[in-house]
């Protein structure tokens, strides 16, 4: 089996099915905005909140037509070791892969930089963004995400509601609830119906990461503030096996699940 640098799986996410993830950084350690506790790919050493080329168009695209044909995948994701908004290039590289493979493309961002008029751009092309929200204000935003400094919790929400009035794909808010942020649910309820969003992720850890997961009991009392809205709950998601392209590198990327 060819060796892949840039990109891994497919994994199967209780999100998106079959993914095929993409990683537009690349780098040897994690180069995120955010340093959050549970994230499964460990601490944030290179904070970074300027966007950069980081890996070539053409190194992505090679990669994609290297895939074998037979490949099943549901979606091309954008993840990786890191904040993938971060790299300048990726709307080039989403229109480059729609010219190899005919699969949807999504992408899973952190919303750090939402509110930026050339991200959003880049994010109008994906089939289905993924954004992130696990606060309702800034110094719970702090104390769960830890952002770089200089990422302000108003110009991400300001970001969010702009982006949901202009992108006509799929779009969903992840969540991910912990022990610090979960008296907080109802209050990001009520923030997610306000920024117009329409679909949520409900999650809690369960890969390894230094946070304990909400047992399924809290959750389901969790789950039921978000009444109205189209929900996917991590605890109502089936197992299924994928085998991946390279399994050490998956797991590096996508985590391990806890036992």
């Amino acid at each position: 089996m060819k060796k892949f640098k840039y990109i891994y799986g497919p994994i199967y996410s209780w999100r998106l099915g079959r993914s095929l993830g993409v990683d537009p950084l690349s780098q040897t350690d994690k180069m995120c905005t955010f340093d959050c506790s549970y994230c499964q790919i460990g601490e944030t050493r290179f904070f970074n909140s300027g966007r950069k080329k980081f890996v070539s168009t053409e190194a992505i695209a090679k990669e994609i037509a290297d895939l074998p044909k037979n490949t099943k995948i549901d979606y091309i994701t954008f993840s990786g070791n890191g904040e993938p908004t971060l790299a300048k290039n990726l709307g080039d590289m989403i229109k480059r892969i729609r010219k190899i493979r005919k699969e949807k493309i999504a992408v899973i961002t952190n919303s750090s930089l939402i509110n930026r008029s050339d991200v959003q751009d880049d994010l109008l092309l994906a089939d289905f963004v993924i954004l992130k929200l696990d606060a309702n204000a800034e110094d719970l935003f702090v104390d769960v995400n830890k952002p770089d400094p200089g990422i302000r919790f108003g110009d991400v929400v300001k970001g969010i509601k702009r982006f949901s009035e202009i992108y006509r794909g799929r779009l969903a808010l992840q969540i991910m609830f912990v022990e610090r942020n979960k008296v907080y649910a109802k209050e990001i309820v009520k923030m997610a119906k306000k920024l117009g969003i329409k679909e949520v992720q409900i999650n809690t850890p369960l890969r390894e990461c230094s946070e304990k997961p909400l047992p399924k009991s809290e959750m389901d009392v969790i789950r039921r503030h978000f009444k109205g809205m189209s929900v996917n709950y991590v605890y109502w998601a089936k197992k299924k096996e994928v085998r991946p392209m390279d399994k050490e590198d998956a797991e590096k990327m996508h985590g391990r699940a806890k036992r």
